[in-house]
């Protein structure tokens, strides 16, 4: 039985064989001959070649001059294929797949010289239609290659020249191609020329060489081109936002991964790339079409790329040149494309070359720029307004250097958070033109993540104009620095939207323009602690003519010189919580003078008590000590009918002030003592001892001094231009003490006087003698050595004048009842009335001397021209008669 059993088998086996091999035979001589006619027949294609050899048993075949074309009218939902193939190969393909389920998959493929013109199949309803079953190789050769793929409209859509290709594991589907990812693969190894990809209606891909070597590929003259003029791409495409223009002279990178929707590379170089950005006037849609791709960039480096952004009307918004830029573990994908930085990134160096860039008011131009998230360095900047309007603020400044030292710099859910461990300037050179401030927006600072803060801020060697409406600054010589600088939610609702720790700013030939003053110092230092400023000047830029026609009312032009100003203690006037409390100022060699015209109208409006106008500051303030040394006061003031300005002086001024505030400080006194010593008139000692409490609501004050060894002449300069009057004599001694509130002031005052005379002026200048000696009756020459004080009244206050005139006011009552008696305003009346008569007596006995000389002059004339001519007797005048008897009648 057994070898029954072995005798069938080997009858069976060979005959088993031998039926294969004829079969195989048959399959091979017939698909030699009747193949091309068959996929002619069954297909949409027209099929040539020379040989083919078909394995059936390892799915190998084998063919070589291989023509292909498709029939007219071909079916526009089949891939059409037209063009030669030297030789084609394809290994362990899976026949029962292909014939049966139509799914082609093979391990190997590979194209000798192929010279192909592909055409994508119609793509598929993804509603409706079925989709296409995918071509799998686990390998693909092509050697020396001419391939075009168009799309079913005849558009074209890719092609290669003399394509070296191996790639393994590729796959394509209509999906990859929709994706714009046409081919899905592992591995690969490739050289081209001539490279064209279309992957819409808006750009094509080109590149001149494609070549692999070492795991490396290198792209020469890679370039992605717009389709569309700027006007058209509007016009189609009128939601999109920019038209990129971009080529390089070369790419290279390695370790390629094209995987499903990922794009992986490793070390990718660009070498002298440029892009160029045409921006259109579209808003970028809010919603956002999801972005499908994984894009994984290990080390980006672009070296020395150019870059150029325009705005829609076609003129510059943004340019650099040499650009060489660095990105290391650059990732963007769906989750990074939602924010407003669509991609992360692990690291970045960025070094460029003459920077542009035009915003809507600046044009800013930076010679050299470097940038990591650690570091920033920009050199030589200059910034240009290219606005001229008021309500914008303009710079127009250089700047040699600024650096930042960075501790974080990124986005965090679309906003900005900046954590900055140092910011310089340094040699800021230009002005800054501030915005209207009626016209100005409001600051908007909804991109930033709050706090933002910078640790330190430091200029150094600057020169700054910053000019507004009405008060320009400028800054010469400025260093200076700021520490701890932080916004956030409460500061940005201030005026100043930061606030800041320790700070100091020094600044030489400072210098601060108002509408009527011209301020200046040498030298001005400030910290948070210590103010000094030297040689401080507040300057009119007014003659007094042309102060007295600018001013609608009264209002005095000041001439202010100050040697030395210093303060020292503590102040905020940056936040919102307004402060000063210092512990001493001093004001060294101070030179004032005061001018004052009455010839404007009056100013009717109320003047504060200095209580009162201390309370106003809005802020705490207390200074604890206040000294005016070695200084000089001057007062001028000129009336309608004064002959030039009276003036006032004050010699060897020395001022000490204690407790000056503003009822605000909380635990700080509020009672202000204020002692005063000069020489008034450079000539006499003059001692005042004021004080009063800001906490008074009734404004309640006293003041009390003394002025001693007076010549009254040295009063003249102020009397002389408008009353006409001089004054003679000493006073030895003038005392006051007045006590007072916002009614009024009351009081005694005390003079001890010799000699004292006045005299009365005539137009010309000298002296009246006879009117001087009508005055000077009424007038107590002398007090003798033990005068008593006088009582003063309570002087009404008139509110609409300073606190200097009310005291003045309480002077003048004292000094009338000394020189005229208690009943001074009867005797002054009396003194008026006998002026006025006296001098309308002399005016009367001047007009008739006038009429004498007239009549003599009219006697003498006709005595001389009728000297023989006999008068009728008549009745002769009292003057006639004179003139006669002096003729020798």
């Amino acid at each position: 039985m057994k070898k029954n059993y072995i005798r069938y088998l080997s009858i069976f086996l060979p005959v088993t064989v031998l039926i294969f091999l004829a079969f195989n035979f048959g399959t091979n001589f017939w698909l030699q001959n009747n193949l091309a006619g068959y996929i002619k027949k069954n297909s949409n294609y027209k099929v040539a070649y020379n040989d083919l050899k078909v394995d059936l048993v390892t799915g190998d075949i084998s063919a070589s001059a291989i023509s292909i074309e498709n029939k007219k009218n071909s079916n526009p939902n089949v891939i059409g294929l037209q063009g030669h193939i030297d030789s084609l190969s394809i290994s362990r393909l899976g026949i029962y797949d292909a014939v049966f389920n139509k799914v082609i998959n093979s391990s190997q493929l590979v194209l000798v010289r192929p010279n192909l013109k592909i055409t994508l199949a119609k793509p598929v309803d993804e509603k409706t239609g079925k989709k296409r079953n995918p071509v799998v190789f686990e390998n693909l050769t092509i050697k020396g290659g001419n391939i075009s793929i168009f799309k079913h409209t005849q558009q074209k859509y890719f092609s290669v020249k003399n394509l070296d290709l191996n790639v393994e594991n590729i796959q394509m589907t209509e999906e990859s191609v929709e994706r714009k990812l046409p081919v899905v693969f592992d591995k690969y190894d490739i050289q081209g020329q001539n490279l064209f990809f279309r992957p819409d209606n808006v750009y094509a891909i080109t590149a001149k060489h494609i070549t692999t070597e070492a795991g490396k590929m290198s792209v020469k003259n890679f370039a992605l081109i717009p389709l569309l003029s700027f006007r058209n791409f509007t016009k189609y495409h009128p939601k999109d936002k920019n038209l990129y223009d971009f080529k390089t002279a070369e790419m290279n990178f390695s370790d390629i991964e094209v995987n499903e929707n990922k794009i992986s590379l490793t070390n990718a170089h660009f070498e002298n790339p440029e892009l160029n950005i045409r921006t259109t006037s579209a808003k970028p849609n809010k919603k956002k079409k999801d972005f499908d791709l994984v894009i994984n960039l290990e080390d980006v480096l672009f070296k020395n790329a150019k870059v150029s952004v325009l705005k829609p009307d076609g003129t510059p918004k943004f340019s650099a040149g040499n650009v060489t830029l660095n990105i290391n573990k650059f990732l963007m994908n769906r989750e990074t494309s939602t924010e407003s930085l669509p991609f992360e990134y692990a690291n970045f160096d960025i070094a460029a070359q003459h920077l542009n860039f035009v915003s809507d008011t600046e044009n800013i131009n930076i010679e050299n720029f470097s940038f990591n998230p650690k570091n920033a360095d920009l050199k030589n900047i200059a910034l240009k307004p290219v606005i001229s309007a008021e309500n914008k603020t303009k710079l127009a400044l250089n700047i040699k250097q600024i650096q930042l030292k960075i501790k974080e710099l990124k986005l965090i859910e679309n906003k900005l958070k900046v954590d900055v461990q140092k910011v310089l300037l340094n040699s800021v050179q230009g002005n800054i033109s501030a915005a209207k401030k009626n016209g100005a927006k409001k600051a908007n600072f909804s991109g930033l993540q709050f706090p933002l803060t910078v640790k330190n801020f430091e200029i150094r060697n600057s020169n700054i104009s910053i000019e507004n409406e009405k008060s320009p600054v400028v800054l010469k010589s400025l260093n200076g620095y700021v520490q701890n600088i932080q916004m956030d939610a409460e500061t940005v609702k201030n005026p100043f939207p930061f606030k800041t720790g320790k700070y100091a700013l020094t600044t030489r030939n400072f210098q601060y323009t108002t509408e009527f003053y011209n301020i200046t110092a040498s030298l001005l230092k400030l910290n948070k602690d210590v103010l000094q400023v030297s040689n401080f000047a507040a300057k009119p830029r007014l003659t007094r003519a042309q102060f007295i026609r600018r001013i609608p009312t009264e209002k005095d032009l000041y001439d202010v010189k100050v040697s030395q100003i210093s303060m020292n203690g503590d102040w905020d006037f940056l936040s919102e919580r307004k402060f000063l409390n210092a512990s001493q100022v001093t004001l060294n060699q101070m030179n004032a003078n005061i001018f004052r015209s009455k010839l404007p109208k009056d100013d009717l409006s109320e003047k504060p008590l200095y209580s009162k106008l201390l309370r106003s500051i809005k802020f705490p303030m207390y200074i604890q000590n206040l000294d005016v040394k070695n200084s000089v006061l001057e007062y001028e003031e000129d009336t309608k009918k004064s002959d030039g300005p009276g003036k006032l002086t004050f010699g060897n001024f020395n001022m000490n002030v204690k407790n000056l505030n503003s009822a605000k400080m909380k635990g700080k006194p509020t009672f202000v003592p204020i002692n005063i010593s000069c020489r008034f008139m450079n000539a006499s000692p003059m001692n005042v001892k004021w004080s009063f409490d800001t906490a008074n609501l009734n404004d309640a004050f006293s003041i009390s001094g003394n002025i001693a060894d007076l010549p009254a002449s040295r009063v003249n300069p102020f009397i002389e231009p408008y009353l006409k009057i001089q004054a003679t004599g000493l006073i030895s001694d003038l005392i006051f003490n007045f006590k007072g509130t916002q009614r009024g002031i009351y009081g005694s005052l005390k003079m001890l006087h010799q000699n004292l005379k006045i005299g009365v002026l005539k137009e010309s200048g000298e002296k009246d003698k006879l009117l001087s000696a009508v005055a000077n009756i009424f007038v107590k020459t002398n007090s003798g050595n033990y005068p008593e004080s006088v009582e003063v009244e309570e002087v009404l206050r008139d509110k609409s004048k300073s606190f200097f005139n009310l005291f003045w006011r309480g002077i003048e009552q004292g000094l009338k009842k000394t020189l005229l008696g208690k009943n001074a305003p009867k005797t002054e009346k009396s003194i008026k009335n006998t002026m006025d008569n006296t001098k309308t007596a002399l005016e009367q006995n001047k007009k008739d001397l006038q009429q004498t000389k007239s009549e003599v002059k009219e006697k003498v004339e006709n005595i001389t021209t009728k000297p023989e001519e006999k008068k009728a007797p008549k009745k002769r005048g009292f003057f006639e008669k004179i003139f006669k008897k002096k003729s020798g009648d």
